[in-house]
């Protein structure tokens, strides 16, 4: 796809990027077909093919209006179109691209401003924790769209002391340690178990997934820098490497080298963070571990994030480890689709949210599984406010002190 850019844009890096991105766009349609947002809507501007025509308009004229920021916002950033993709188009890296330029061309109005600075500050600050507590306090009285969003507290067991040669470091996130702290904990315990201790980094925090995807990009650069002045130094001390129990920072990690390519002070820094970044799963998978042991004969259906099976191409892995260690994986269809929840997007565009959780919901509760699981803590919440059986992250099936998964 041939691109002319404006001359705002044409000698940035951005550009130049988006222009590369761009021409890999052979209009070939196959993104349409596993597209959230399409599937739903059938509207081709709801489409990938469509996104990439508006992005490319306003990298092109320099316009663009609120019909373009609609259909942008509408995107999920699963990254589905990705996969299916038979040309390599990084549509999730252009989207990126678009969505700041759309930002300062088409200014939204200040309500919509509004709203967006307090869900970032909401979730990315101090007080989340909180008035996460104060909301499980009174959750049986919140509207429904909202109490969904609330998980209960569950019990966290005890983490254990650093004991082992190989050490390795975990992002402990932003709102994963509020909303279910169990969930690194119970990685605590795995990861020990197979002979790796993890060190505490005090410092880190979002990795900037969600102001990203809000458009805030320096904010997001900012956490990133952030991170990368706290591991640094154990780096340099040669750990291991940098575990990720939520998919969706960990695509966002992967890719800080590419996200800060431009910074001379980090650039060098974040590619070997990138280089250093693992998934959980890869990091079990890789190894021998017949110790690990899931409640016998447990019937699990595994929702794949998008950000690990589209964004990190991490496919099989997890079920893998699953059924190694003795659990029942049940099938599910369209497991590529998205579930909905995408960070933000549930609470910013909660109808075709609420039609993909339904859509999943019926699609993993179909073999009556005792459990769902998942790899990522926007999926697990959005998909436990409405499911009728437990919904964990799938290390805690492997957890020795899991005798409380299904209460």
């Amino acid at each position: 796809m041939h691109t002319v850019l404006a001359d705002f844009i044409r000698e940035t890096p951005a550009g130049q990027e988006a222009r590369e991105i761009i021409g890999k766009c052979v209009h070939c349609g196959f993104c349409t077909a596993t597209c959230p947002t399409y599937q739903l809507l059938g509207d081709e501007l709801d489409s990938p093919r469509g996104r990439i025509y508006l992005i490319k308009h306003a990298l092109e004229s320099g316009e663009c209006a609120a019909p373009t920021r609609a259909h942008l916002d509408r995107c999920l950033t699963c990254r589905s179109c990705e996969t299916t993709c038979p040309s390599g188009v990084r549509y999730g890296r252009l989207l990126e691209i678009g969505r700041e330029v759309v930002e300062e061309k088409a200014p939204r109005h200040l309500l919509e401003r509004a709203v967006r600075w307090l869900l970032r500050r909401m979730m990315l600050g101090p007080l989340f924790a909180p008035m996460l507590g104060a909301a499980r306090t009174v959750r049986a009285v919140l509207p429904h769209i909202l109490a969904r969003q609330v998980p209960p507290r569950r019990p966290t067991g005890d983490r254990p002391a650093p004991r082992h040669p190989r050490q390795v470091l975990m992002l402990e996130g932003c709102v994963q340690p509020a909303m279910d702290p169990a969930i690194n904990a119970a990685a605590c315990r795995v990861l020990d178990r197979i002979g790796l201790s993890v060190k505490n980094v005090p410092g880190t925090g979002c990795c900037g997934a969600l102001s990203l995807h809000l458009g805030a990009s320096e904010e997001a650069r900012q956490a990133m820098r952030r991170n990368i002045d706290a591991w640094w130094p154990h780096v340099e001390a040669g750990i291991e490497a940098i575990v990720m129990t939520a998919s969706g920072c960990g695509v966002t990690v992967r890719e800080y080298a590419e996200l800060l390519a431009e910074d001379d002070n980090y650039a060098e820094k974040a590619r070997q963070i990138s280089e250093l970044t693992r998934d959980i799963a890869e990091v079990i998978h890789d190894g021998e571990h017949s110790s690990l042991q899931a409640p016998p004969g447990i019937r699990v259906a595994f929702h794949s994030p998008c950000s690990l099976q589209h964004g990190q191409a991490i496919r099989g892995k997890v079920e893998a480890i699953l059924a190694a260690a003795g659990a029942e994986l049940v099938p599910v269809v369209d497991s590529h689709l998205c579930c909905g929840s995408a960070g933000t997007y549930s609470l910013l565009q909660p109808a075709l949210s609420g039609q993909l959780l339904d859509n999943k919901l019926g699609h993993l509760q179909q073999h009556e599984p005792q459990v769902i699981a998942s790899a990522n803590i926007g999926c697990l919440v959005h998909l436990a406010g409405e499911a009728s059986v437990p919904v964990r992250h799938w290390v805690e099936l492997l957890d020795p002190q899991a005798s409380a998964l299904l209460n």
